[in-house]
């Protein structure tokens, strides 16, 4: 955890905002900026550090906007800043429900939306298709939402709860979630999605490697720079099997051999998006671009696009302004998977026996 997260009980700092740049619109203004950064021995840019991706700028555009690319006047984009600070407050739904208060994990003192959107204005962190909305699902990927109701396996959901299900009874660990099981997070990706808490990455490099860690489920990627093969088809691993090279002073990520264990996408847990909330397809089948382009000492254009056929009908690419931060990233000690694994499934079983009782009355 970082100082900017209150996930562990210890003072949560709010990191300081630093100097601002200029608003961008995805790589090619990326590219276009005339900063010059530090380079490292090999003579790359020097990206190392710890990048904060927090945001309250949605990941679709909200449909009120329509084809409105960036806010249209301080006064809309300040009106739509209080309304997601307003639906981002769990304490609201947790005092108008009972089951919720008690079986929810967090109050809002532990979330970490971020309280700002990007500096860049734009509506929506998707910047192509232009509408700022994810494509269309295929008819095979709508096919296997309709089967992932049923939780089958395998389970690619990221949560087990649903808000209006709170009693989900586990028949075991394989019918749990990715992220209760801390196998997937549901913002580290990758790709990397801005989310309720624990948006926080750090970049490590080496003549031979750049390390992405991310504070969500500590997943590290060590990803050679120094064109070695690729791993076999038949090899497939949680995060993929990532490749990268420098085009200029772009660091490019190419991602590949996802095992179908994990989803294609999964959209934020952010109430904003509640019309469109679950996770969509199988990672098997997906190619994941990420480009990582420093555009000031304090700004790290992060860009990705995901293409994936057989879920949806088009590729789509996100860009995330990440912030530059001195604070530490703290273990983020996931337990769920140990821990609390035996007394989540013993509550299942006592929930069954107690209902089959009361059938027998």
């Amino acid at each position: 955890m970082t100082f900017t997260n209150r996930l562990l009980p210890i003072v949560g700092l709010m990191a300081a905002l630093v100097a601002s740049v200029s608003v961008f619109a995805g790589s090619d203004q990326a590219q276009a900026t005339s900063y010059k950064p530090a380079r490292n021995a090999q003579g790359h840019p020097n990206i190392q550090g710890n990048w904060d991706f927090r945001t309250l700028t949605p990941l679709e555009r909200p449909a009120a906007m329509a084809d409105k690319a960036v806010f249209s006047s301080p006064e809309e984009e300040e009106a739509y800043r209080k309304r997601a600070i307003a639906l981002n407050d769990v304490d609201v739904q947790r005092d108008s429900m009972g089951d919720l208060d008690v079986e929810g994990a967090y109050n809002a003192w532990w979330m970490d939306y971020g309280t700002e959107l990007n500096e860049d204005k734009r509506t929506s962190l998707i910047v192509n298709p232009t509408n700022g909305r994810l494509p269309e699902l295929t008819s095979q990927a709508k096919a296997g939402l309709k089967k992932a109701r049923l939780r089958k396996h395998p389970v690619r959901d990221i949560l087990s709860l649903e808000m209006d299900n709170l009693t989900f009874r586990p028949e075991g660990p394989e019918s749990l979630g990715l992220s209760e099981r801390c196998m997937v997070s549901f913002s580290g990706g990758p790709p990397l999605v801005p989310s309720a808490y624990n948006n926080n990455l750090r970049i490590v490099q080496t003549a031979q490697h750049v390390v992405i860690f991310t504070e969500m489920i500590h997943n590290a990627r060590i990803v050679p720079i120094n064109n070695s093969p690729r791993l076999p088809a038949e090899i497939e691993r949680w995060t993929g099997d990532s490749r990268g090279h420098w085009d200029g002073d772009t660091l490019v990520v190419e991602t590949t051999n996802f095992t179908d264990k994990t989803p294609t996408f999964q959209l934020p847990l952010n109430l904003n998006n509640l019309d469109r909330n679950g996770v969509v397809g199988s990672g098997k089948n997906m190619t994941l671009v990420e480009k990582f382009t420093p555009i000031s000492e304090s700004r790290l254009v992060y860009e990705y696009t995901v293409n994936d056929p057989n879920t949806f009908t088009k590729p789509f690419t996100v860009a995330i302004p990440m912030r530059a931060t001195e604070d530490q990233i703290f273990e983020y000690a996931c337990h769920e998977g140990n821990h609390a694994m035996p007394g989540m499934l013993k509550g299942a079983r006592q929930m069954e026996k107690e209902s089959a009782t009361a059938a027998l009355k």
